[in-house]
C-alpha cells in the first residue's frame, strides 16, 4: 500500500511538473490559478475513485444543466436529487458528505469553537488567518460529488440569479419551492427544502436555504446563502456555516 501511494504521489508530481514545463495551467484541477498540494489531492481522489472528471474538464453527463441566459449554467436538481423536486443532500459549508448531525462539535473546519478556525479565516484572532474567501474545490461538495467543471455558485452568481430572474411560489408533483424563469424564457425549481440544524430538519415546505462558495466577510462563523419563502427571496444574507443546506451546482 505505501508503494501504490508513493506512486500516486510520483504521478501527480509528473503531471503538474509537466504542466509547468509547459507554462500552462493543466495541472490547475481546482482552477485557482496555481498548482498547489490541493491540485495534487484531488488527482489522487480521482485515482483512487475512478473519477475521471476530475482530469478532463468535463461536466458529468448524468447531470444536466439549464441555460438561463446568464453568465453561468445551473443544474436541474439539487445535489444528492435524482428528480427537480426532491430535497437531495444537505452540506454544512465546506463539507462534502451529508451527516446526521449539524452542530459546532461536528463541523469540519474549528475546533469546537468560531475563535478557532481551521480554514477560510481572514482574521487571526478568529483562528488561522489564511485569507480564503472562496471553497477550494476539493471543499466544494458540488464538484466533490458530481466532478467535471460542477461547482457552487458564489454570491455574486446567485445575486445575478435573483436580480435578472423571475422568482415565482409554486408547486411541482406535490412539493413547494420557487420556479426561477431566466431572461431567455428557460427555468429551474429549487424545492423549499429547509435546512438541518443538530440532527432535526426545519422549514421545509416553507423555505429554502442553498449555500453559496463564498464567505461572509462581516461574521467569520457565516457563509453567505440564498433563502427563499412564498414570500421572498433573498441572497444577501448569511447562515451559520454549520448548518446543512442544500447545494444547486452551476457549470460554465
Amino acid at each position: 500500500m505505501k508503494q501504490f501511494y508513493s506512486f500516486l504521489l510520483l504521478l501527480a508530481a509528473t503531471v503538474l511538473t509537466g504542466a509547468v514545463q509547459a507554462q500552462t495551467i493543466n495541472g490547475d484541477l481546482n482552477h485557482n490559478g496555481d498548482l498547489d498540494v490541493d491540485d495534487i489531492t484531488l488527482l489522487i481522489n480521482g485515482y483512487l475513485t475512478g473519477e475521471k472528471e476530475y482530469f478532463n474538464g468535463e461536466g458529468d453527463k448524468d447531470n444536466e444543466y439549464v441555460d438561463l441566459g446568464l453568465s453561468v449554467k445551473w443544474a436541474t436538481m439539487n445535489v444528492g436529487a435524482n428528480a427537480p423536486e426532491e430535497y437531495g443532500d444537505y452540506f454544512a459549508w465546506g463539507e462534502t458528505k451529508p451527516k446526521d448531525d449539524y452542530e459546532l462539535s461536528t463541523y469540519k473546519w474549528c475546533n469546537d469553537s468560531y475563535n478557532e478556525l481551521t480554514k477560510y479565516c481572514t482574521d487571526s484572532d478568529y483562528g488561522i488567518n489564511d485569507n480564503k474567501t472562496v471553497l477550494d474545490l476539493v471543499d466544494d461538495a458540488a464538484h466533490v460529488n458530481w466532478g467535471g467543471s460542477w461547482r457552487m455558485p458564489t454570491h455574486d452568481e446567485w445575486k445575478e440569479l435573483k436580480e435578472k430572474c423571475n422568482w415565482k411560489w409554486t408547486t411541482q408533483n406535490g412539493v413547494k419551492g420557487r420556479r426561477v424563469t431566466g431572461p431567455n424564457g428557460n427555468s429551474i425549481f429549487l424545492p423549499a427544502a429547509g435546512y438541518r440544524w443538530g440532527d432535526s430538519l426545519y422549514d421545509e415546505d416553507n423555505g429554502g436555504s442553498y449555500w453559496s462558495s463564498s464567505l461572509f466577510p462581516d461574521y467569520f462563523s457565516d457563509a453567505y446563502d440564498l433563502y427563499f419563502d412564498s414570500d421572498n427571496a433573498e441572497c444577501d444574507y448569511s447562515s451559520d456555516r454549520r448548518y446543512g443546506h442544500s447545494v444547486r451546482a452551476v457549470c460554465p
